[in-house]
């Protein structure tokens, strides 16, 4: 175990020397499949994504994969976003984590987008009338995660991309893995870095990219031609982040775990945009009532047209979960909003099960 350990503590720090040649703005634009980078769950957004290194069960698929290994039974999720309101764009997600075994847990979820129906038109028809259609998007994700000792877990996602409307579509595989090591005397320190969206290029196929054509020879010859799309690049990046708990109460055992207020912080190296710095803040009263609250920054976001993302930065959030038997099964309500400029905000609803 000692050698495993050793050759992901190696693998953690490759990822980590990849951030010096990430956040370039100047190759925006150059990568598709962005819908991987949005944040379909409500406590994570809460906080702007910002606790990678102590995110835990199925929204861990999105942050960092290691989380996954905390369920050691059954737990359910699913989300409802209302994605930049005004814009009719709704994300849902959904599924499940497993423990299997003592140490490991699988985990398999959807993040399906709804965009809404778009008016068809063609260069003889700009203006439409024609009827209407609806993109696809939709990504399929499966990890295992693994206790590999009491402070250190690790893990590995794989995930199906989709992207498709009538006529064309484009499929892919997207890798994600990550790391998060816990210590301190009451398990109060969180580190944890993690390498999503790495896999091979996508490119579009379909009858939609053919067109006809007449060519004189002779007589008029009517051919089909087949235009080809450009191969294009996954939106990879890397988090690298730590968390710490403050426990607010004492009693006989030196510190009681009734209220706890954790600071998350977590960088994140973008291969095709700028960096972001991430910041979050969580009070939770006997992980019952939770109260949560980020900041999301980057370059230029506070110096208006400089600033190239519709988010402004701030985020908030609220959960309540409570117990229902005597297996201490819970049932969580989440929900978030982050603020944005245009549109309404980014509303998330959330329902969790903890079996």
């Amino acid at each position: 175990m000692i050698t495993n350990l050793k050759y992901i503590g190696l693998s953690a720090a490759l990822l980590a020397s990849t951030a010096a040649n990430s956040g370039n703005p100047e190759r925006s634009g150059q990568a598709g499949a962005s819908q991987l980078l949005i944040n379909p769950y409500a406590r994570n957004s809460g906080m702007v994504g910002s606790n990678s290194a102590k995110v835990r069960g199925l929204e861990a698929q999105f942050l960092n994969v290691a989380g996954t290994a905390y369920t050691r039974k059954t737990e359910f999720i699913f989300n409802r976003s209302n994605w930049l309101q005004g814009t009719d764009i709704f994300i849902n997600s959904f599924g499940l984590t497993q423990g299997v075994g003592e140490t490991g847990t699988i985990g398999f979820g959807v993040v399906a987008i709804n965009a809404g129906k778009i008016d068809i038109t063609t260069e003889d028809q700009p203006d439409g009338g024609l009827g209407t259609y609806t993109p696809t998007f939709y990504n399929i994700s499966l990890s295992y995660a693994k206790m590999f000792s009491d402070n250190i877990y690790g893990g590995i996602n794989v995930k199906i991309i989709n992207e498709q409307i009538p006529n064309v579509s484009a499929q892919g595989v997207a890798i994600d893995a990550g790391i998060q090591y816990h210590t301190g005397k009451y398990d109060q320190i969180h580190i944890g870095i993690s390498l999503r969206n790495w896999g091979p290029k996508m490119t579009y196929r379909g009858d939609g990219l053919s067109r006809q054509t007449s060519v004189k020879y002779g007589n008029n010859y009517e051919l089909t031609v087949n235009n080809r799309s450009g191969a294009f690049e996954l939106p990879a990046l890397v988090n690298i982040g730590a968390s710490y708990d403050f426990y607010l109460q004492k009693d006989s055992s030196g510190v009681s775990k009734k209220h706890r207020l954790t600071l998350n912080g977590t960088f994140t190296s973008n291969s095709f945009t700028n960096d972001n710095f991430l910041t979050g803040i969580e009070y939770a009263w006997k992980d019952m009532l939770m109260l949560r609250g980020g900041l999301y920054t980057e370059k230029g976001i506070f110096t208006g047209n400089d600033r190239r993302t519709v988010f402004t930065g701030p985020a908030a959030g609220a959960t309540f979960e409570i117990p229902f038997n005597e297996k201490k099964s819970t049932v969580g309500l989440d929900y978030s909003y982050r603020f944005t400029n245009p549109f309404g905000g980014t509303h998330t609803f959330g329902l969790r099960m903890n079996l």
